[in-house]
């Protein structure tokens, strides 16, 4: 069998993989399955400050495992001997750096910080993913699910 073709099946398997492992989103507009169709509760306030952020997703390490296998098969078909061996441990490294990088970046989601001062006096901040413009001023919707999560609407 083609070191090549087995090579390339397993990056495009790789590939489709780790698109899989994309993070939950966690903006105002997406719900998950367990909260359609529940009262939630609303509350409604004023944006009293705005602040972008960085939300960190966790990391499977699948990125980093998939690279290396990828880099090592690739390796493997460079040389002969004690070179291929050197081939492939260089590609299983680089492979693994390459995949853990990728990983790292697809893991980071812009996020916003909006700090609320509720109608009822509470100060309120909620991070969620940036979805929507907020300004200071805004009047919105704080949406409280039956979880315990908030997403802040307008």
């Amino acid at each position: 069998m083609n070191i090549k073709l087995v090579a390339c099946a397993i990056a495009t398997f790789v590939s489709v993989t780790l698109m899989g492992c994309q993070p939950a989103s966690q903006g105002s507009k997406t719900y998950k399955p367990g909260q359609a169709q529940q009262a939630m509760s609303v509350y409604y306030g004023t944006v009293l400050n705005v602040a972008d952020v960085q939300i960190q997703h966790e990391e499977t390490g699948g990125g980093a495992v998939g690279g290396a296998v990828v880099g090592g098969i690739i390796g493997s078909t460079i040389g002969g001997g004690s070179g291929s061996t050197l081939a492939t441990t260089a590609g299983a490294l680089g492979g693994a750096a390459a995949g853990s990088a990728a990983e790292q970046s697809r893991a980071k989601r812009p996020g916003v910080e909006i700090e609320l001062e509720l109608d009822d006096g509470r100060i309120m901040v909620v991070v969620q993913e940036k979805d929507d413009d907020y300004l200071v001023g805004d009047r919105v919707r704080l949406i409280e699910s039956p979880d315990g999560t908030m997403r802040v609407r307008q």
